[in-house]
């Protein structure tokens, strides 16, 4: 789709009600994942975050959006895809200060250029004891992105025809942290699979795009 299409709809998005945890929970790779997010909101220990699913024209002039796969280290999202975004820190101000920093450390892409749309339905990652926050954010401009090198093993533009075909939409299996060779919802991707917390924000991000493209 033309990204001046695009950016006429979406903007629809900041009206809309939130699909919500329910459509996060078609992609969950744990069945007892809202009982541990309500354990976690109950204990209050849990860290937060903020990522952005920033969209934006590319030299076509079609629409994309920014993806990321993190490097390898040791962690529980060692070479995962994900979106811009990481924990909050003592001079941000908000959550959504927290993604557009987040995104212009990561990718490139400047805060003072992003459009923050709406703020998505919050997601609990038990492994890693974070909410993470999601936002919906357009440029207008095609972006220089500059991969954060310490963060950000490759940057993935993904084209929104594909992002919103149903193909991609499939069960792997995989070893977790806290399973083995367990099958879980994915997205198919640009060749990557894409699972866990960040299928489930983008789970709701697609269906709010079904309602306004």
């Amino acid at each position: 789709m033309d990204f001046s299409e695009f950016e006429k709809r979406i903007v629809k998005v900041k009206k809309m009600e939130l699909p919500g945890e329910a459509i996060q929970l078609k992609m969950a790779p744990v069945e007892r994942l809202k009982e541990l997010k309500e354990q976690a909101k109950l204990k209050k220990s849990a860290r937060q975050a903020g990522v952005m699913a920033l969209f934006y024209p590319s030299k076509n002039f079609e629409t994309h959006l920014i993806l990321i796969l993190r490097k390898t280290y040791k962690g529980v999202h060692s070479n995962q895809v994900g979106f811009p975004g990481g924990k909050v820190e003592p001079e941000d101000a908000s959550l959504k200060d927290t993604a557009l920093r987040e995104t212009e450390e990561e990718v490139g892409v400047s805060s003072k250029v992003i459009s923050v749309l709406k703020k998505l339905t919050e997601i609990y990652i038990p492994p890693s004891n974070f909410f993470v926050h999601p936002f919906i954010g357009i440029t207008p401009q095609t972006p220089k992105f500059v991969a954060q090198d310490d963060e950000v093993e490759a940057l993935i533009e993904v084209p929104l025809p594909l992002f919103m075909d149903d193909r991609i939409v499939t069960t792997k299996k995989i070893t977790t942290s806290y399973a083995t060779n367990i099958d879980v919802p994915a997205f198919i991707l640009n060749d990557h699979v894409v699972w866990g917390a960040t299928a489930m924000m983008l789970s709701e991000v697609r269906e709010l795009l079904k309602q306004v493209l």
